[in-house]
């Protein structure tokens, strides 16, 4: 053994002694650059190949007795317990007590009945169950989860109960959701037949995190507690509420020596052969996507190319953020009681002082970025829909270009007639085409956006909407009206304000935070809103009144309307159409029909006149058949016909076609003539006739009810 010299062994240990006085003085130059001292405060860490290099903690645990931060100070650090929920999970299935493909109604039978596909363990931990986001629910109900005092996870299991459906097919996407991990927790209550809060404690112990816990209730006393606070714009500290008493997606309070020692079993997990740690790190087996595992986001780190696991979580003034370098065998963890702190800027700027620089990689752009555009004027300004089928506009406002998705708004920044990029990011490039628009990245993956030609909504279409909207689950309304200047208004009944309501097109509406699709009957009427309100989507809300054809047309200045009247004796019916001023004052009307009971339905306006929609027993073969009238501007009959079998056929909307019409209502089929013993079902039946009302085909569709 070659004994070194006594010099050269102080020289080495002084150079390292001397770099990491550098990195040390550069941190704590970041840290307090951003918070003074009588702030609320800031613990910072470090550890690399299993040695903590850096630990500090700066600032103010308690403003009102002037606690300082301490190596003792408990913070809460929100979503980023989601890594130990996931952990204690993954530690059951090792253990053969659950399996990941496990459907969750195996322990909690109450949750989804009606759902037909397997919502498995892993969808929950990955976020792909579908299951809808608790905290966009209590706000529909106007029972923001902030003020629920003493709110648990036995009621968010309740509302979750009151769901009888999914937001998407489990496993088809990515939808981040609190709700999912508070499921994971009982979960695990019912598999250990202990409180999840007490069987966490013991878990935290054995990992040598003897500081850290779910508080057992909102009002727990926590030893060396920092309060979370929040400085609203007027330069003035306020201490956050805390009535909730949730665990499993967040409400994890722990210390800063608590969170390196559980870095430092990560780092040397492989040295020990740490099955649990090492798989905790790594996607989930089977799972449908690989950006997001046990807690963590498995993705490269947001601000550089270097590879990582990562997650934050913010709940009031209390952040937290924990970064992972895998190639660097560096962690670093922030967490803050200080509202105005971003945890991961803060992270972000550790690592670049931590990390040897690297050479940025240059833009590489997939190979049709750079194929000739044979259409070098395609238009630009349209609706597009993405794959998760979101809807997304470019529009001009003030000779500018913007991306809007929802209340997301980017400015684009023409390079040339087809090419452009988002203002943020000149490296991304956007090209439009003829049917679509894509995205164009830097590692070379695309993104399509699919053009769409949903048409814009008519003053009719918006009549339509009107009408009151029911969810069973949350047990409130949402009724919609036109406002004296035709404005769509909104509002929840379990809300006291009316909003605005902006039409995208005939099928998609916005209105604040709220997106609305509209889903039709076969007769083109709106019966159903989808819902969406942050991660609370696809929410269903069916129609309860209004549910009518279009019986009247807005003109330049009135309107003109059919409806059904009654003889003197009651005993035959006519159409009476009627064109009104804008007063409602009536300037002309026909009456239309034969002899018998003749109806009216709806009416569309067509480019040289009106064509009426109803049903007949005066003119056809059967009991009932489709009847319809072609009127000019001035309510002059130009031609009418009759389309139907032996029974009864009623005529409700009209479509129109490059060749004509679809007329479109229901016919009755019945399977003998025996009115006694026969079988009869009503179906949808679309009959389509050219502009001169002649017959070119029909088709049967699904049966609506029998008879």
């Amino acid at each position: 053994m070659v004994k070194l010299p006594l010099t050269l062994i102080s020289c080495v240990f002084a150079l390292a002694l001397t770099s990491q006085n550098n990195f040390t003085k550069k941190i704590d130059s970041i840290i307090e650059a951003s918070i003074d001292k009588n702030d609320p405060g800031m613990m910072v860490g470090a550890v690399k190949n299993g040695q903590i290099i850096y630990e500090k903690y700066y600032g103010m645990a308690n403003l009102s007795h002037k606690l300082k931060m301490d190596k003792n100070t408990r913070s809460n650090i929100a979503s980023t317990a989601k890594q130990f929920t996931a952990l204690m999970i993954l530690k059951l299935s090792l253990e053969d007590k659950v399996s990941l493909e496990d459907d969750i109604r195996t322990y909690l039978p109450t949750l989804y009945p009606k759902v037909k596909e397997d919502i498995k363990i892993r969808h929950l931990i990955n976020h792909t169950s579908g299951i809808r986001e608790y905290i966009g629910l209590m706000d529909l109900q106007d029972k923001a989860w902030w003020t629920r005092v003493g709110l648990d996870n036995n009621d968010i299991i309740e509302l979750l109960e009151k769901q009888e459906d999914l937001a998407f097919k489990p496993g088809s996407q990515y939808q981040y959701s609190n709700s999912g991990y508070t499921v994971l927790a009982q979960i695990i209550e019912k598999v250990t037949d202990k409180k999840f809060k007490v069987y966490a404690k013991t878990f935290f112990e054995s990992l040598g995190m003897k500081n850290t816990e779910f508080p057992r209730g909102y009002m727990t006393v926590i030893p060396n507690k920092a309060e979370a606070y929040s400085d609203w714009g007027g330069g003035e500290w306020y201490e956050d509420i805390k009535v909730t008493k949730t665990a499993g997606e967040g409400f994890l309070f722990t210390t800063l020596k608590d969170q390196l020692i559980y870095e430092q079993a990560l780092q040397n997990a492989k040295k020990q052969n740490n099955e649990l740690l090492i798989k905790s790190q790594l996607a989930i087996d089977n799972s449908e996507i690989k950006t997001y595992g046990f807690g963590l986001r498995l993705f490269n780190w947001y601000y550089g190319p270097h590879k990582a696991v990562h997650h934050d979580g913010g709940t009031y003034g209390y952040k937290s953020q924990t970064v992972r370098f895998t190639d660097e065998n560096l962690s670093i963890f922030v967490m803050t009681n200080n509202g105005k702190i971003g945890t991961d800027d803060m992270a972000d700027q550790i690592s670049k002082v931590l990390l040897k620089p690297t050479k940025e990689k240059e833009s590489t752009y997939a190979d049709r970025y750079f194929e000739t555009i044979k259409n070098k004027n395609p238009q630009v300004y349209a609706q597009y829909r993405s794959s998760k089928g979101q809807l997304i506009r470019i529009e001009d406002e003030y000779n500018k270009t913007y991306f809007k998705r929802g209340n997301l708004k980017i400015e684009l920044i023409e390079e040339k007639n087809y090419l452009y990029h988002p203002n943020y990011d000149d490296r991304q490039k956007i090209i439009f085409y003829d049917d679509e628009m894509v995205l164009f990245d830097t590692d070379g993956s695309t993104t399509e956006f699919k053009k769409i030609n949903t048409p814009l909504a008519t003053a009719q279409d918006l009549e339509a909407l009107v009408g009151t909207y029911h969810n069973l689950e949350l047990d409130i309304n949402l009724t919609l009206r036109l406002s004296e200047d035709n404005i769509l208004k909104a509002k929840f009944s379990t809300k006291s304000n009316e909003r605005d309501v902006e039409i995208l097109n005939k099928e998609e509406m916005q209105s604040g935070n709220f997106i609305f699709k509209v889903e039709r009957d076969a007769f083109d009427r709106p019966v159903k809103l989808i819902v969406s309100l942050g991660r609370a989507t696809n929410m269903s809300f069916k129609k309860k009144t209004n549910l009518k054809f279009q019986p009247k047309i807005k003109t330049e200045n009135g309107y003109i309307q059919v409806s059904t009247i009654g003889s003197k004796n009651g005993d035959t019916s006519d159409i009476l159409l009627t064109k009104n001023d804008g007063e409602g004052n009536e300037e002309w009307f026909k009456r239309l029909g034969g002899k018998s009971w003749d109806k009216a339905s709806s009416i569309i306006d067509t480019e040289d006149g009106y064509l009426i929609v109803g049903s007949t027993s005066s003119y056809g073969v059967g009991n009932y058949d489709f009847y319809v009238i072609k009127v000019n501007k001035k309510g002059n009959k130009i031609w009418q016909n009759t389309y139907g079998k032996s029974d009864n056929d009623y005529a409700y909307t009209a479509e129109k076609v490059d060749d004509g019409y679809i007329i479109k209502g229901t016919t009755q089929l019945c399977d003998s003539k025996d009115v006694l013993s026969r079988t009869c079902t009503n179906n949808v039946w679309f009959v389509t006739i050219d502009k001169n009302g002649e017959e070119l085909s029909n088709q049967v569709l699904e049966a609506i009810n029998k008879q």
